[in-house]
């Protein structure tokens, strides 16, 4: 996949976006330029598999509600995420057309996204991006949330097979919100990186 143009797309968008061929390369670039902060973590596979969180943990404080320390709830890990001065997640789906998705089930995440931060990294993966925003769209209910729900164990009919959405009315759903970001919000700094490599869901 070639990035060119869909990094100057997300450029023309208002969005800094920096590729990598490998996980490796751009983890080591996080942690070279988050240094000294608060961060927060969004519930994400991509993350995950990049061990950032013990990294960037060596220099920062870093705040992930999967990982929660003694005597902390999930929910004081999830709102200092919310403050934190650096906030990292992955996406959903991405369109070549410059839309950015994310679907989630305690809202932390895309809440967290939208608002208050010095600076927004999103993590992505090549297999994150799609054609347009109805192709992205469709990746996002149709194999993100599945294997997601699947991964948490929710008793959902998506979590069986993992195959596709059911739109159901279950208790455990974690549809609960989607977030569509056609630009960069006004007066903030976002930055995505690109990796060709494969990533999360």
């Amino acid at each position: 996949m070639d990035f060119k143009k869909i990094k100057a797309k997300l450029e023309s968008l208002g969005y800094g976006v920096t590729c990598f061929e490998t996980a490796d390369e751009a983890a080591d670039y996080l942690d070279e330029n988050i240094q000294g902060k608060s961060v927060g973590f969004g519930g994400s596979v991509t993350l995950e598999q990049m061990g950032l969180y013990d990294r960037l943990a060596l220099n920062n404080d870093v705040f992930y509600h999967n990982r929660l320390p003694g005597g902390v709830s999930k929910a004081e890990v999830c709102k200092k995420a919310a403050n934190a001065q650096i906030y990292l997640s992955s996406v959903n789906g991405l369109a070549e057309t410059g839309e950015i998705i994310n679907i989630d089930g305690n809202c932390n995440r895309v809440a967290s996204i939208l608002f208050g931060h010095e600076k927004v990294y999103f993590v992505v993966g090549e297999n994150k991006i799609a054609k347009d925003y109805d192709t992205a769209l469709w990746r996002a209910r149709n194999i993100s949330a599945p294997k997601n729900a699947q991964r948490v164990k929710a008793k959902t009919p998506c979590a069986i097979k993992a195959d596709k959405c059911y739109d159901c009315d279950s208790n455990n759903r974690i549809c609960r919100a989607l977030s569509v970001l056609w630009a960069a919000p006004l007066h903030s700094n976002f930055e995505i990186i690109l990796i060709h490599e494969e990533l999360g869901f």
